[in-house]
């Protein structure tokens, strides 16, 4: 009550139903009595300006000590005594205006500013009119949770009750921290002896209302006169009355729907939800209640902006456009109250209403905006609320949009779930075999795929398959869609020539049901060159591209996101093919257009801007790449979040590249860091875990921790056989990784013997002239060399660079590896003069092929002058 200069101005308590104002004033009312600071003090219940006028004429007939023939009169005689005069001392007075419905009713009865006397008035509204220069307004708020925990574990304690801590935190959090909530609660848990756990429990459900859990009427706690519900009813009913009249309890409804902690303002003005104010709101014309008419009006998005506001200032929600995408807040109790007043078949058609402008507002793209999580906090909340009315005559495509959204954002474990939950509830309500149902059991599957169960997610569409092929026929879209799904997860899992067997079926079937230009036509297409580049046959994958590139383009056009697709893959395929400026070339030509036809915040674009510095990087620009990756970072963050799968695949790229442009320990830093990220993000046991676990333990090889590296690979092998199986390419790879590792610790002869190991298995999983095959043939030749075999050594590396010559080309890296290796091991075994001329046939090659600057051109010029200097002496086998 401080301030306000000589006089005390009038302070205005303002908060929702519940928040204890009139305790706060009464309060402050009996210690100013108790402790003689007034002489006198009038308590009016404010409800009307006609019971103000009579408050205030009953006060001027007790202390004036006349009788006033006009009540106004009387009043005006009050508040006349109230006013200061000069040189005489005033009475001390404290007037109290408990709960003011409307700021209108004080209008000429507001009590004067005093050096001896001041007002409190509480109220829900908090209008403009009760501020100023002569008032003071002071919001009320809730309690505290360290405030709402005390009172609960106070009023328990008096009636020898003992809840644990964090139980009575968790209440006072359902309870929203109100006050009369909590006061009621209490009273009634003491009443019908429940603990927390049961009381909540009970709050949860959709089908108890809040006037089952508080005391009967006459037992409420505190004297109190009303329930919770009770409490903010009489605000919502004269809210519906102002201003636009009609569209503030419709609008409460659908607030009721919604997620407490903040609502998007564009939800509440898409042209459903406007639909649905529209057809609640009745507007009453005539001149006498016996020609009364009803007739709707289409309500526009400035109406119910404006019924926003008038909810606002009876203090029902809290309204901050300023904040547009959490515009909304609302207490979650007082959305339980409006929602346990709805009829029959409000909640549906309430649930569609609200789903469908969640539908209409949500972005194509979402990212990491604010507004995309709200959507999704909001979808979330409406389909706890909703329960089956959202599966009513079919699943409202929301939940599966809500779904994807979580996915989508980098919340893959979230979205398995929640797509299990989908299923289970399409099968209760739906049958089985509904299309909502097979949608329902698809999704799931893909994410399971998208979590790292691949082979569990191949499995799922495999028993979807039939099901989905009787219900829809066999030629169907969705049917012929998931078909495509199971072969990319049957390649992805391992099976690749599992995958090629599925795609050459599945193209022949699209062929057949949908012609040969369709666009799902060509994904099978392209889908089949990709497995069949997979499996080793990168020149075949590389010609298929080409030619799927002017059919695509033909049948769609240049700038169709399939196209660019399409451009991209080729690109991927020259790059592995061993032309990795061509590959790096085209990828730079093409991200223009991903920019000019997608935008620059487009996941797609993003990643041919990944892809690009990939590329960049196994071209020998390792510090470009790196620059690259490290600008590219913060886009990443900003437009998918940091928890996305793809931001922590960029995260992965800039360590490698780091680590490749010299800087090994900071690499090692890096990966250990991204390493508790996907751990904490995807879980211990996702493939793309297992995988940076796999290049942390390369790393610290390379930066000189061999002893470490073989630590971490011996630690990883075990988990990634559990895991994935024993054959799956990382599990060949994490092998691969720990036998040179053991070799490059001295043990070269178990290196050779891990490797004749691999090499068996590779050409047994993936055959003879799969690249990975040709790669553990490689490393074994060289590790028998560096056991002391240099002429195995050499006889090995002739029989396999014959193969690889004619698999991947005489262009390709590893092609140039392993000449680089034969003519090594030809002079380490006596022939000087071939190694000379071997790396001399070498050079010219690699400086056509990756300029003659890159380091491993350098390195083969470096190695002919070697050799060149030792032609003609004695041959003595040493570490090249």
């Amino acid at each position: 009550m401080a301030g306000g200069g000589t006089a005390v101005l009038n302070q205005v308590l303002s908060g929702t139903g519940g928040v204890g104002k009139t305790q706060l004033a009464a309060e402050f009312a009996r210690n100013a009595w108790k402790h003689h600071r007034v002489d006198v003090l009038v308590w009016i219940s404010a409800g009307s300006r006609s019971a103000v006028t009579s408050g205030y004429a009953q006060a001027a007939t007790e202390v004036l000590g006349r009788d006033f023939a006009d009540p106004e009169q009387a009043a005006d005689a009050f508040l006349a005594w109230l006013e200061p005069k000069a040189g005489k001392q005033g009475c001390r007075w404290l007037i109290v205006l408990d709960d003011l419905a409307d700021p209108a009713d004080l209008r000429g009865l507001w009590p004067p500013l005093s050096p001896s006397g001041c007002a409190l008035i509480t109220t829900r509204r908090r209008d403009a009119a009760l501020g100023g220069d002569t008032r003071r307004l002071v919001p009320v708020g809730l309690f505290t949770p360290e405030e709402a925990s005390s009172y609960l574990l106070r009023v328990l304690t008096a009636h020898d009750r003992q809840e644990a801590e964090a139980e009575l935190a968790e209440l006072a959090a359902d309870l929203g921290h109100l006050p009369l909530a909590l006061s009621q609660a209490a009273a009634y848990l003491v009443d019908a002896d429940l603990d927390c756990a049961a009381y909540r429990a009970l709050l949860a459900e959709r089908a108890t209302r809040l006037t089952d859990m508080v005391p009967e009427p006459a037992a409420l706690p505190d004297d109190q006169m009303a329930t919770v519900a009770a409490a903010w009813s009489l605000s919502i009913e004269r809210a519906d009355t102002l201003r636009p009249a009609g569209l503030a309890r419709p609008m409460l409804e659908m607030a009721a729907m919604l997620d407490a902690n903040g609502i998007p303002g564009s939800v509440i003005t898409a042209s459903p939800a406007l639909a649905y104010l529209t057809a609640r709101r009745s507007v009453e014309f005539g001149p006498g209640p016996d020609r009364t008419h009803r007739r709707s009006e289409d309500v526009s998005a400035a109406q119910a902006t404006d019924a926003l506001r008038v909810l606002h200032r009876l203090n029902l929600i809290d309204h901050s456009p300023a904040t547009p995408h959490l515009a909304v807040r609302v207490h979650r109790l007082l959305q339980h109250a409006v929602r346990d007043t709805f009829e029959e078949g409000r909640t549906h058609q309430l649930a569609h209403a609200v789903a469908g402008a969640l539908s209409e507002v949500w972005p194509e793209l979402e990212g990491a905006t604010p507004l995309a999580g709200a959507l999704r906090a909001n979808a979330v909340a409406l389909e706890r609320c909703a329960g089956e009315e959202l599966w009513r005559p079919e699943a409202h495509p929301l939940l599966f949009r809500l779904g994807a959204g979580l996915g989508e954002c980098g919340q893959v474990a979230a979205a398995v779930t929640f797509h299990g939950h989908l299923v289970d509830t399409a099968q209760r309500v739906l049958g089985p075999l509904h299309r909502s149902t097979l949608l329902a059991r698809h999704n799931l599957a893909h994410w399971r795929g998208q979590a790292g169960d691949v082979a569990g997610a191949a499995q799922a569409y495999a028993r979807l398959l039939p099901d989905q092929a009787g219900v829809l026929g066999p030629d169907h879209p969705d049917t012929l869609s998931n078909r495509n799904q199971h072969a990319d997860l049957l390649g992805a899992s391992g099976d690749v020539e599992g995958a090629i067997a599925a795609c050459t079926e599945l193209l022949a079937d699209r062929e057949r049901a949908l012609g040969p230009d369709h666009p799902d036509t060509l994904v099978s297409a392209h889908n089949l060159a990709h497995w069949r580049g997979a499996a080793g046959d990168v020149a075949g994958a590389t010609e298929s591209y080409v030619e799927l590139l002017h059919r695509v383009e033909r049948v769609l056009g240049a700038d169709h996101p399939s196209t660019l697709l399409t451009r991209s893959t080729l690109a991927h395929w020259w790059g592995e093919a061993g032309d990795t400026d061509r590959a790096a070339g085209a990828y730079a030509q093409m991200l223009p257009d991903y920019e000019r036809v997608l935008g620059p915040d487009h996941p797609s674009t993003l990643m041919t801007r990944s892809a690009l510095a990939q590329w960049r990087g196994e071209s020998g620009d390792a510090d470009g790449a790196a620059r690259a990756y490290a600008d590219m970072l913060p886009d990443y963050e900003r437009v998918l979040g940091p928890d996305h799968p793809s931001t922590l695949a960029v995260r992965g790229g800039l360590a490698r590249w780091t680590g490749n442009a010299g800087q090994k320990e900071d690499a090692v830093d890096e990966y250990a860091e991204l390493l508790a990220d996907h751990v904490r993000i995807l879980g211990q046991d996702h493939p793309q875990t297992l995988i940076i676990q796999q290049q942390l333990a390369h790393w610290r090889g390379k930066a000189g921790d061999t002893a470490g590296a073989i630590a971490a690979f011996t630690s990883l092998l075990p988990e990634q056989i559990r895991v994935l199986g024993p054959d799956h390419p990382e599990v060949v790879v994490t092998r691969n990784n720990l036998a040179h590792a053991q070799g490059e610790a001295g043990d070269a002869a178990g290196a050779a013997v891990t490797y004749a190991e691999l090499a068996r298995q590779a050409e047994r999983i993936m055959g003879p002239r799969h690249p990975h095959t040709l790669g553990a043939r490689h490393n074994l030749a060289h590790w028998r060399g560096m056991a002391g075999d240099a002429a195995g050594a050499v006889t090995a590396y002739a029989g396999l660079l014959e193969q690889t010559l004619a698999v991947l080309g005489p262009d390709h890296p590893q092609t140039l590896a392993t000449r680089y290796s034969f003519a090594r091991w030809r002079g380490e075994a006596g022939d000087v003069t071939g190694a000379v001329e071997a790396f001399a046939g070498l050079l010219p090659h690699r400086e056509r092929i990756l300029g003659p600057d890159h380091p491993e051109t350098i390195r083969t010029r470096t190695s002919l002058d070697r050799w060149r200097m030792r032609r003609g002496q004695p041959s003595e086998p040493r570490d090249g």
